[in-house]
């Protein structure tokens, strides 16, 4: 990988392009170029690489199976949204020395500590900086580092740090210079009065000093204090430093502490799995994604099974298959009435096979939106059948009529349809429908091109949008879809379809079904039959009666998603129908923005498995709970959260021009229920990313402490526009850890950007 390597590098059939790959002697970074003359060329860091799949792994490298051999051929796999890198080498050996390789640097990369990362990110700075590649660097180097590291330091103290790290007296700094040079620049002066409070003699925390904090700041259990103690100072304190002998902690391993993630805001505890798994499926929030094929926008944008893979890999558990009629007999996957591209249904269903439980082992929903004729809905049945084999769950668990859903610990393993079915389960268990009576029905309940709304048109923002699908989208007359003209605009009806017993057969507990009304569901519906709603139709039924909805899905699951005029994949605030208790609140995972923040702010407790057990008050039936009114239930007990933001440290730019710096201000945001919807800001910093202080005080009162999300966003203010985004870190109310706390950003993708990060202290008090 040192000596480098030339590839083709394969976007499509037809773009297949050789490259130079060379893999830089600091072995993170990939360098490539284009084998033709030039100078141009790109890199990339190991760290951003999630995964390397070996074989015709990707769409586009099984597209040309036929000219490259599985065994010469892998993909890159980056995180957050960035596309894939599909790779084919020489010779199968090229191949695996680079598979094997990078395998074993993203493996090193996960191994490190702290204090290794750290040394990494330094490293990589001092490259960057030093422009001629001598391997030291000179103060004009030093300043024109400063600027990209976000600091806008006075020449005159630069210059004097400068001179107290060149130890050698060259005029230039050398690798043990330039890392005391950044060790002055990074002394954390916050850190060193936290510590000062604490210690005895302001040298370092006695044993003894170290419980008084962990207990009285950092309210960790009195009885587990003192063993707490002794474990943090092995684990943190440095081991070449005789204050580890005295069984004491200096400033650096306060520090490496801080900085650990039994420092940070998210407790530990709650990030491992620690929800009782074995209530009812419908007692849990789960985390959902829609139209899970599509990687862009909803008109013209790429279908693609990768879609789905990202999905499950983020313990996504409810994914969705809009299915028609295709060429050759085979069910294809697209937005209907629109120009997003197409892919097979047994494509999605092998990603199923191969993905679902990766992540999380609880159980995945297939939510169906069909459109295919009975003989191409065979053909579905055929491959859940035959591709999915035993995970598909095609029966009741224990055989019998239920009363109620299985658990999610019961359901591991199993993969669910989500769809229109002939009857009932009682039906199914009774003996065989009638041949007459199996193929009528309306197979598609959720229709999104027929679900637009009048309540969403009067909306401003979607009526801008339906302008322009209204200028973009022309729908043709075809086969049994009806049309109606509304505002310009014409939108399929619903229509009924015959729907085969085969692919009804393959529903059990999640059947598709019209939604009447609260007091109907209540006296006629089965627990397993479950109803969709659009956004606008949801807030309808939450402004109406939001204590009916709550009551509602305490016995039944519900699914809402997004608006069909949202043709731009944007996101609704999933806020609003977890207060209802809505458990299949879909999104568009492929749009990064706040709302897909709450979403994997709330699903990144519990082991990241996809189900979070709601409130009590939300799952017992004989309790009324309307969020509007959150005072009102049993057991209210209101909170006040106390933020003290103290300092920012090494934020990213958001500017790419050399000489810019951030002027960064926090602002906390609080998701929950509408009386605890709230946002405060600091002030903001002048020309100082790298190392802001603030010491500013956010207070907030929180109602429905069990619902709410605190995110943190960090910005950079600019008085003429718009504010940049900087970074956001965002979690349940639920799972804070009070005391001081470092706060680890995240980039807009939702991938980590250390260290970047905040210093807050925090503390949490009753109201009444």
């Amino acid at each position: 990988m040192i000596v480098g390597t030339v590839m083709r590098k394969i976007k499509s059939r037809t773009w297949k392009k050789q490259r130079y790959f060379k893999l830089q002697e600091d072995c993170m970074t990939i360098w490539y170029k284009s084998k033709k003359a030039g100078n141009a060329h790109s890199t990339f860091s190991v760290s951003d690489v999630e995964t390397v799949r070996e074989g015709h792994q990707s769409e586009v490298l099984l597209s040309i199976a036929d000219e490259f051999p599985p065994d010469r051929c892998f993909t890159l796999v980056f995180r957050g949204r960035r596309g894939n890198l599909d790779l084919v080498a020489d010779s199968a050996d090229e191949a695996q020395s680079w598979i094997k390789g990078m395998r074993k640097l993203i493996e090193n990369l996960e191994n490190m500590g702290e204090s290794e990362k750290l040394d990494q990110w330094i490293c990589e700075w001092f490259k960057k900086a030093d422009k001629n590649n001598d391997g030291r660097m000179n103060f004009r180097e030093i300043r024109v580092l400063l600027k990209m590291m976000n600091v806008d330091m006075n020449e005159h103290h630069a210059h004097q740090l400068f001179m107290t790290a060149d130890k050698s007296q060259t005029g230039t700094l050398e690798d043990d210079e330039f890392v005391l040079f950044y060790k002055m620049l990074t002394q954390r002066e916050d850190v060193l009065r936290v510590f000062q409070d604490f210690s005895g003699d302001g040298q370092k925390l006695s044993l003894r000093d170290l419980e008084e904090f962990l207990r009285d700041e950092q309210l960790e259990e009195v009885d587990g204090v003192q063993q707490l103690a002794m474990e943090l100072i092995e684990r943190y304190e440095p081991s070449d430093t005789g204050t580890k002998m005295l069984k004491a902690m200096s400033i650096d391993g306060f520090l490496m502490y801080l900085a650990s993630a039994e420092g940070s805001i998210f407790h530990p505890r709650q990030q491992s799995l620690y929800q009782d798994m074995t209530q009812p499926l419908n007692h849990y929030f789960i985390s959902s994604s829609h139209n899970t094929y599509l990687m862009e926008d909803q008109l013209r944008g790429h279908s693609s099974v990768e879609g789905y893979i990202r999905a499950l890999k983020r313990g996504c558990r409810c994914v969705e298959v809009d299915c028609w009629d295709g060429p050759n007999g085979e069910p294809i996957v697209y937005h209907g009435h629109t120009f997003t591209s197409k892919i097979l249904f047994k494509d999605v269903v092998n990603a199923l096979r191969n993905y679902a439980f990766k992540v999380s082992e609880y159980p995945v929903i297939l939510s169906t939106e069909n459109h295919c004729g009975v003989e191409q809905q065979r053909v579905m049945a055929q491959h859940l059948n035959t591709i999915l084999g035993d995970k598909l769950l095609k029966s009741t668990l224990d055989g019998k009529i239920p009363v109620s859903f299985p658990s999610p610990e019961e359901l591991k393993g199993k993969i669910l349809l989500k769809g229109k079915k002939i009857g009932g389960l009682e039906e199914s268990r009774n003996g065989p429908v009638e041949p007459e009576d199996s193929l009528t029905g309306e197979v598609s309940d959720e229709d999104e091109a027929a679900d637009i709304d009048e309540d969403s048109l009067h909306s401003n923002s979607l009526r801008r949008t339906a302008k322009v699908v209204r200028s973009t989208l022309q729908f043709p007359r075809c086969g049994s879809i009806k049309f109606i003209q509304f505002n310009s605009r014409s939108f399929p009806q619903k229509s009924k379809q015959r729907l085969s017993k085969e692919l009804s057969d393959c529903v059990v507990y999640c059947k598709s079904v019209h939604f009447s009304s609260f007091k109907h569901s209540r006296v006629h519906s089965k627990f397993y039959e479950i109803s969709s709603f659009t956004e606008s139709k949801a807030r309808k039924h939450l402004r109406e009666a939001g204590a009916e909805f709550v009551h509602h899905n305490t016995r039944q699951l519900t699914r809402v998603y997004p608006s069909g005029l949202r043709t731009d994949s944007s996101n609704f605030n999933p806020q609003e129908m977890w207060n209802t208790g809505t458990q299949i609140v879909a999104l568009n995972f492929q749009t990064a923005g706040v709302e897909m923040d709450l979403n994997d702010g709330l699903f990144s407790q519990n082991g990241r498995c996809g189900y979070i057990l709601k409130p009590d008050f939300m799952r017992m039936s004989e309790r009324r709970f309307d969020p509007e009114v959150p005072h009102n239930r049993e057991g209210y007990r209101p909170l006040s959260l106390c933020i003290q933001v103290i300092s920012g440290q090494q934020l990213p730019k958001v500017n790419i021009k050399e000489s810019s710096v951030v002027d960064p201000f926090v602002r906390v945001e609080i998701h929950g229920v509408p009386l605890d919807q709230a946002k405060q800001e600091t002030r903001y910093i002048d020309n100082n990313g790298f190392n802001p202080v603030w010491y500013d005080t956010l207070r907030f009162t929180i109602h429905a402490p069990e619902l709410a999300l605190v995110r943190f966003v960090v910005e950079d203010y600019d008085k003429a526009s718009r504010n940049d985004f900087v970074g956001q870190y965002t979690l349940p109310f639920s799972c804070i850890q009070q005391g001081y706390r470092h706060i680890h950003l995240l980039s807009k993708d939702g991938t980590s950007i250390p260290p970047a990060s905040l210093f807050v202290h925090v503390r949490i008090t009753n109201l009444v």
